[in-house]
């Protein structure tokens, strides 16, 4: 199975590429989508939606697995990330392909096995459980495996063939 997570946002957007079966979790890509300041938003949405179809593209994933928003202080950001997840599901939709979506608490349960761990443990085992060298830069690229490897321990669980 081949997962694309992404990491909503407006500035920059983690994507990850795996391919997961039972036993094991293989990087393919990661990397950002990245807008420039000082665009429009609707200038910056245009970008996200053509080189997230270009991704899709690229590598056919079975499945896009998106972060729900966690509104912290700041109401002004979540609204743009908003509009930035926003345009991420329809372009998945678009090209076909089934979004599935994870909070945060449930992210760092698959990945890190507790809900409240920090954001440096869900990054220091998102390596580990890749079996990289050193963390996934951008922290958006790195956040955005994580949502991918929550999806294969969710869609390859034992369960899956029970129900």
């Amino acid at each position: 199975m081949t997962i694309l997570g992404v990491d909503p946002g407006i500035a920059t957007v983690g994507f990850g590429v795996l391919n997961a079966d039972r036993n094991s979790l293989k990087v393919v890509k990661y990397g950002a989508i990245t807008t420039q300041p000082g665009l429009p938003l609707a200038s910056r949405l245009l970008v996200i939606e053509r080189d997230l179809t270009s991704i899709i593209g690229m590598f056919s994933p079975d499945a896009v697995c998106v972060e729900e928003l966690f509104f912290n202080t700041n109401a002004t950001t979540g609204i743009s990330v908003a509009h930035g997840r926003g345009v991420i599901l329809l372009t998945a939709a678009k090209c076909g392909v089934p979004v599935f979506e994870y909070t945060p608490l449930q992210v760092k349960q698959a990945v890190v096995g507790y809900g409240r761990a920090e954001k440096q443990q869900v990054m220091d085992m998102t390596r580990r459980l890749l079996k990289l060298q050193s963390v996934p830069r951008p922290d958006d690229a790195a956040d955005a495996l994580a949502i991918a490897i929550c999806h294969a321990r969710s869609s390859t669980s034992l369960l899956r063939e029970y129900m």
